[in-house]
């Protein structure tokens, strides 16, 4: 009865053991090409340019190039492909989603004094989804490693028998919520796996801590799907000014929101014909959301009519952030009767239960970015913008908690500066514009593998009405990445070649 009895005491609390790690840090690090058509179709090669709403999200200056007030939205359709190998097997899955991805609006306050210095004030407010996580991933292939009985195994050694047993009085759901409670993440592992009869321990004596495996097998037959769904919001609130024809200078608050949802089941089949475990079916639901604060500085100069440079500051983004996590496990066994015959059992282990993880912090990098354009009068323009964002500064806090010092020497040790490259153009004709761009964004990776670096074109058109504008633009990308499954036990890696495909359509109203 003593879990019951701690659960009592305990039942308001909160898990207290994180389940955060590197690639929460990246996830929420990184960022995608968003924003207007006209933007993306420069592959948002705009530090130096300004004037667009996306522009103005990158280099807070961008919004005293405006000439007059402006609003304008932007929805359209992303979608990705993702081809992953494991063990020589190839399986491939895909998403696309429409949406509105971009909405804003610019003021412009014009000093009428022909003879003022500072020429005028420009207000702004941007809304627009930084870095969506809508996203498909199957493996499939044969295992001559490992099965996930290895994960189990690696949270449950060191675990005693006597907590993770259900005893009379208790059931499955105040047990697992009771070690998340008072135990943590690895004890709800080792009680999963106990429950299903996927491990067992050498001894009956309730302070046992070391377990062996029911699953017997040469390769296993697994296959494993994510699918994360959400987005990572950016609200930016805009000021900018204009000294004399040369200068722009701005500054951008940032309000960041996380919403987050991973998906991951894992299915294994083909264990040895004298394994008494035949199929394993691991499940979790994980939902993450949060809120953050950055900053940003700008300054646009004209060194003449034609050539302009740019430099922007972004700030860390502080982070709060909360995870909830659901799981759930099922095995069928076959246990030999003696006889010749064999008994089939399958074991479902649903807690039904919330794991509600303490809030805690992470700030991601800065950026710096410098950027060049040179502008041919009416006719068109080529821009260059270049970007470094040291990867390894991604931080979760508090630093004085031991898992999280852990995780960040994990991050310092494996994570990099990384530059990226985006060079666009403009050709107009009359009213019509015709644009093109290409990026290169390295790999945040030491090891230049886990995730690949990134390159991506861009193509888009657009045509002026007057006070209307309409803009249509295409972007492709395409990027390597190798994982491992799981962080521990299970940590065989499978190859996944993604492929970006956006079509966005903006219209603009200048007011």
């Amino acid at each position: 009865m003593k879990k019951v009895f701690s659960f009592l005491i305990a039942a308001l609390a909160v898990s207290t053991t994180q389940a955060q790690d590197i690639n929460d840090a990246y996830r929420y690090s990184s960022e995608q090409l968003g924003g207007t058509a006209r933007y993306r179709a420069l592959s948002g090669a705009f530090g130096a340019l300004g004037g667009d709403l996306s522009a103005m999200s990158a280099n807070p200056a961008g919004s005293a190039v405006f000439s007059t007030g402006e609003v304008g939205a932007t929805f359209g359709n992303s979608s990705i492909r993702n081809n992953s190998l494991y063990f020589g097997t190839l399986a491939t899955d895909s998403k696309s989603k429409f949406d509105l991805s971009q909405i804003g609006g610019v003021l412009v306050f014009n000093n009428q004094s022909k003879e003022a210095n500072w020429r005028k004030i420009a207000v702004g407010f941007n809304v627009e989804n930084s870095n969506s996580f809508n996203n498909n991933v199957f493996v499939a292939g044969f295992n001559p490693n490992n099965s996930i009985d290895k994960y189990f195994l690696s949270y449950a050694n060191g675990v005693t028998l006597d907590d993770i047993e259900v005893y009379d009085g208790e059931n499955v759901t105040e047990v697992y919520r009771w070690l998340g409670e008072n135990r943590g993440y690895g004890a709800q592992q080792a009680f999963l796996a106990y429950q299903a009869y996927l491990i067992n321990p050498i001894s009956n004596d309730p302070e046992n801590t070391q377990y062996v495996s029911n699953a017997s097998y040469g390769t296993v037959d697994q296959e494993y799907f994510m699918a994360t769904t959400g987005y990572n919001y950016k609200i930016t609130f805009n000021f900018a000014t204009q000294y004399k024809d040369k200068l722009y200078l701005g500054a951008n608050l940032n309000a960041h929101a996380i919403d987050f949802s991973k998906y991951t089941y894992l299915s294994e089949i083909g264990f040895a014909s004298n394994s008494t475990i035949q199929e394993i079916g691991f499940e979790n639901d994980l939902k993450t959301y949060g809120s953050g604060f950055s900053f940003q500085l700008g300054a646009i100069a004209k060194l003449s009519d034609e050539l302009r440079i740019g430099a922007t500051y972004q700030s860390p983004t502080w982070y709060n952030i909360n995870d909830e996590l659901i799981q759930s496990l099922f095995t069928v066994s076959e246990v030999d009767n003696g006889d010749g015959t064999f008994t089939e059992f399958t074991d479902v282990v649903e807690p039904n239960v919330i794991n509600i993880y303490e809030t805690y912090k992470l700030m991601t990098p800065s950026k710096i970015t410098g950027s060049l354009a040179y502008v041919f009068g009416k006719y068109g323009l080529i821009s260059f913008d270049y970007s470094r964002k040291n990867y390894a500064n991604a931080e979760f806090r508090p630093t004085s908690d031991s898992y999280f010092r852990d995780q960040n020497s994990i991050i310092s040790n494996q994570l990099k500066d990384a530059s990226s490259y985006r060079i666009g153009g403009e050709l107009r004709v009359d009213n019509v514009s015709l644009r093109a761009g290409y990026r290169l964004e390295e790999s945040p990776y030491k090891n230049e593998r886990t995730v690949g670096e990134l390159n991506g074109y861009s193509l888009g058109i657009g045509y002026n009405f007057g006070a209307v504008s309409l803009d249509i633009a295409y972007d492709h990308a395409k990027q390597d990445s190798y994982r491992s499954l799981y962080n521990v036990g299970l940590t065989d890696a499978a190859t996944t070649s993604s492929k970006f495909n956006n079509v966005m359509m903006s219209i603009g109203i200048k007011l």
